[in-house]
């Protein structure tokens, strides 16, 4: 019998992604998020939890420069990051489907 994809909405976010690497963030619990570009006409970050071993992430010490994306996120209450620039980024979803994590953020307009 064929197993139907397992797709469950997450409402347990980090608290705090933080960029380790070229389009690599690290949350509290030190789990790796690739960020994979979107082109859209809203900024949007697409962030995939997948474990890369910290030997095989190319480390800088500019982080600001790698992409228009910021450095760090922190969790507000509810459903929001905001940015070191005072940008609001909402949750746009956060789903497990198959054993992966994604989460898209999305720049708002008022910020």
């Amino acid at each position: 019998m064929a197993e139907f994809p397992s797709k469950v909405h997450l409402t347990s976010h980090p608290k705090c992604l933080r960029i380790r690497g070229h389009l690599v963030y690290e949350d509290e619990n030190h789990r790796t998020w690739l960020h994979l570009v979107m082109d859209s006409g809203v900024m949007h970050a697409r962030l995939l939890q997948e474990d890369i071993p910290s030997g095989h992430i190319a480390l800088t010490t500019s982080p600001l420069t790698l992409s228009p994306m910021p450095w760090m996120w922190t969790l507000l209450l509810g459903s929001r990051y905001v940015d070191p620039m005072g940008r609001f980024w909402r949750i746009v979803h956060h789903i497990q489907e198959n054993g992966v994590e994604e989460m898209i953020l999305e720049l708002m307009d008022h910020s």
